[in-house]
């Protein structure tokens, strides 16, 4: 608890240092056609997610330093992507070299890359994690889009994990870098979990975050054999899959802005409350992984496929099919 705090009043204090930065040099989210926000707010709130852990980790686990590298990479060319404009190729490299020293840590961690680093089963599965881990990257990014969404859903996934790692006994991280995370998501909660926002996660929070929890999924399923654990971040990919399988069929570019998502339309059109729609959102994550840690796969994977059902029906009742799956759509974006 005393970690807590003191992390708690530190990150404050970096999280306030920041808003003036931010301020004198204009970083700020000015609001377009494809925003769910109507008022200038700070963007890059959410570097205290990268700081709290890359500072945790060389103060209490520095053999992780590959994942603080990793983490550090990603989080500072994202923070460089949220105030400028910068070449794809640029930001595409810096994203494979941070995924590959997270699998690098992870392999050393499970001694997988010394007993066999070119092997046909090694191979596979560093390709799996790497297609898992980009799909979860664009995943969070793309869900980062009204107040209290990354907040709320981070706290339930990063409690999650901890009582994981209590329960099954799988050492992920030290519990003083999960009080460091804990803390700067609270500090971040305080500023972002209101109707008008004081500041905005952007993609160097988002982004950052997005790559921990992949180092910790694949972490456990692979101490676990068990791939059930992907439904830890079963709502985000809902709603991320289902939002690009609609574009693929419209013949949209999938890789261009826009505001397509379930909770964009429940924000934008029909002006639901955004902490509602997070709550709701994480709410529902928060449910599901109570399964997963608590009873079977086999109970799991029948609430899920309700959630998918129960998702599914609703965005077509809401939004109707001719909305969803028509490219000659009349669009709000």
């Amino acid at each position: 608890m005393f970690i807590f705090v003191i992390a708690f009043l530190g990150l404050f204090l970096l999280e306030l240092i920041y808003f003036k930065i931010a301020d004198h040099f204009n970083i700020i989210d000015k609001p377009n056609e494809r925003s769910s926000h109507s008022i200038l707010t700070i963007r890059g709130g959410g570097v205290i997610f990268p700081l709290a852990l890359v500072l945790g980790i060389f103060i209490d686990q520095p053999h992780q330093y590959l994942l603080a590298i990793g983490i550090f990479a990603i989080a500072s060319i994202s923070f460089l992507d949220d105030i400028l404009t910068l070449n794809n190729k640029l930001r595409i490299g810096i994203h494979f070299i941070s995924v590959l020293f997270i699998l690098t840590q992870i392999f050393l961690n499970q001694n997988m890359l010394i007993s066999s680093p070119f092997s046909l089963v090694s191979f596979i599965l560093i390709l799996t994690s790497f297609v898992i881990i980009i799909g979860i990257i664009n995943a969070y990014n793309f869900m980062d889009g009204i107040n209290g969404m990354t907040v709320l859903y981070s706290l339930v996934t990063l409690i999650s994990f901890w009582f994981i790692q209590h329960q099954l006994n799988i050492p992920l991280l030290n519990e003083n870098i999960l009080l460091l995370l804990l803390a700067s998501l609270v500090v971040f909660g305080f500023f972002n979990l209101r109707k008008k926002a004081k500041t905005f996660a952007g993609d160097v929070g988002s982004i950052s975050m997005a790559l921990l929890f992949c180092f910790l999924l694949i972490t456990l399923m692979v101490e676990t054999a068990n791939l059930k654990w992907i439904l830890l971040l079963g709502i985000y990919g809902l709603d991320a899959v289902a939002t690009i399988t609609c574009r693929i069929i419209r013949k949209e570019n999938i890789f261009e802005a826009h505001r397509s998502h379930f909770y964009q339309y429940l924000a934008n059109e029909l002006k639901w409350n955004h902490l509602l729609i997070s709550i709701v959102y994480s709410v529902i994550q928060l449910m599901l992984n109570l399964t997963l840690i608590y009873f079977s796969i086999y109970i799991a994977i029948p609430i899920f496929i309700f959630i998918i059902l129960l998702y599914i029906t609703l965005r077509l009742k809401l939004e109707g099919f001719r909305k969803l799956f028509s490219s000659k759509m009349i669009s709000s974006d």
